[in-house]
């Protein structure tokens, strides 16, 4: 690869956009671009489960005819620039698995709502990024097709179930990505690998088309490498559609104001609450991400911030009560995978009755992993008679109790902010062997999920001794996912001064050596 295209590939999503518009780059030279950064990373890294070149490339050369043609009047702002798409949201004609044996070769009839709209603008599709099967785990390590590796550090992980997305943002695979978020999945991998995530307010971005996990905490997200791309990114795939009928019908926030806004780094009268409950200093904090953190606060307050500490007094409960809720909504959205309609069929051997039940006992012991039969088992438990009541009826309580928290929280604040993973990226293996010792890892992202609050995840530094990234959470109120950009940008491009650029300039990256 030339030093031109080296350049080119390390570039923010909006400098190729603007280049695109002055005709400086066509959208297939910079979608060529990154094909062979992947061509060269993908060996080392294992971002993608499927890239779709020809297809990018086609897509690529129809936006450069528009242009051409002067017909890209009314598109927006990234028209034109290529895009990875976690493997968990429906892509018409191009294999989706959910990282899945039980969904190995599907190909869909059909795009998810946030397919069409990314095609409407214009913008390639690069591939599929691989995941935690079904998007459950915290590692992608739980994917039926091998893991994914962290850029930073080939012996970490990239965290999950997204990890396959923040791995290509952030290995310059890939200068934008689509990830979804059920209890941290967007945001705890651009913590470990020093990138930007976004978990919009639930109903904010369709779901049509998102392969359910948990219906009631699922929500699609960008992820990117700066504020502002993260911001356009989410203008592109937000808004109303009437094919989900838990979207808001309501019109999108100006995200991408407030992110400029946020750019010139002034944040007087913005009140910053800091979580006292997740603050950092707790048990099971890493030292070095709460230094980390500590910093990044003390950078929002020389802007002008207000920084006070906040308490939502049942966030200690949102752990519990999100492991009951989620596996339950796992149990019964899985039921639908049973070898009759689509996806893997296993047959009973011979000597063993060729019932219906008997083959849908094979094709699920087939077709899934570990980690997803222990959540449709714990969730099956949970919903069973005699225990709903006890479990999954209380933990809808508690879920009540920390939704009227964060409400109680912003009457006081503007924003709330926590590190956005106790720990740095940890190593393959350290926790496989102890479920909990995982779950334990999304103490901070959770809460987001439950009461259905945008938060956004922002590199802060890295840690001294593990020399990883550190990612810091802004949390805002529902509906207003404008509110956390301004302070996420602000920060941002406070940190980049310190640093001399983005904290990504800091990562080694040999696959795109001369």
């Amino acid at each position: 690869m030339s030093t031109t295209n080296n350049e080119l590939v390390k570039l923010s999503a909006s400098q190729m956009a603007e280049k695109i518009r002055n005709k400086e780059v066509s959208s297939r030279e910079l979608t060529q671009a990154e094909l062979d950064v992947i061509d060269a990373a993908e060996p080392q890294l294992h971002a993608f489960l499927h890239v779709s070149a020809d297809e990018a490339l086609a897509q690529a050369d129809a936006f450069d005819k528009k242009l051409a043609a002067g017909e890209t009047e009314g598109l927006p702002e990234l028209a034109g620039v290529p895009i990875a798409i976690k493997d968990m949201i429906v892509t018409k004609g191009i294999p989706t698995t959910a990282a899945s044996k039980i969904l190995e070769g599907w190909v869909p009839p059909y795009d998810a709502t946030v397919i069409e709209k990314i095609k409407a603008a214009g913008m390639p599709i690069l591939g599929k990024t691989n995941l935690d099967e079904f998007a459950q785990g915290s590692s992608t390590e739980h994917s039926a097709f091998g893991n994914t590796y962290n850029p930073w550090d080939k012996q970490r992980v990239p965290g999950g179930s997204g990890g396959g997305s923040a791995a290509a943002v952030s290995s310059y695979e890939a200068p934008l990505a689509l990830g979804t978020d059920t209890g941290g999945s967007i945001r705890q991998p651009a913590s470990f690998t020093g990138s930007v995530g976004v978990k919009p307010t639930y109903g904010g971005v369709s779901r049509y088309g998102a392969i359910a996990m948990a219906s009631s905490l699922d929500q699609i997200g960008p992820c990117a490498r700066t504020v502002l791309d993260a911001a356009l990114l989410h203008e592109v795939i937000g808004g109303n559609d009437r094919r989900d009928s838990t979207s808001i019908p309501e019109p999108m926030p100006h995200v991408v104001d407030a992110a400029r806004e946020g750019l010139k780094r002034d944040l007087t009268g913005v009140r910053v609450g800091l979580i006292k409950e997740i603050s950092g200093n707790g048990e099971g904090f890493q030292p070095g991400v709460a230094k980390r953190f500590d910093e990044a606060v003390k950078l929002l307050e020389s802007m002008g911030a207000t920084v006070t500490e906040v308490s939502l007094p049942h966030l200690s409960y949102s752990l519990g009560a999100y492991y009951i809720i989620m596996p339950s909504e796992v149990s019964s959205n899985l039921a639908r995978y049973d070898g009759m309609r689509y996806g893997l069929r296993v047959m009973p051997p011979t000597g063993v009755p060729q019932t219906a039940a008997n083959m849908m006992a094979y094709t699920r012991e087939a077709g899934f992993g570990d980690e997803v039969k222990r959540r449709i088992i714990l969730g099956t438990y949970a919903l069973s008679a005699g225990y709903y009541d006890a479990w999954y009826g209380s933990a809808q309580k508690v879920r009540t109790l920390v939704i009227e928290d964060f409400a109680k929280a912003f009457e006081q604040v503007d924003v709330l902010a926590s590190p956005t993973a106790p720990t740095t990226a940890f190593k393959f293996g350290e926790k496989t062997d102890d479920p909990l010792a995982m779950y334990l890892g999304d103490v901070t992202t959770i809460p987001a999920n439950l009461a259905g609050v945008p938060a956004i995840s922002v590199p802060c530094g890295v840690d001294d001794e593990t020399n990883m990234p550190v990612g810091f959470q802004f949390f805002a109120p529902q509906k207003r996912d404008d509110v956390m950009y301004k302070p996420a940008a602000a920060l941002e491009a406070a940190l980049e001064e310190t640093w001399g650029g983005n904290i990504l300039t800091k990562m080694a990256t040999p696959w795109l050596a001369d």
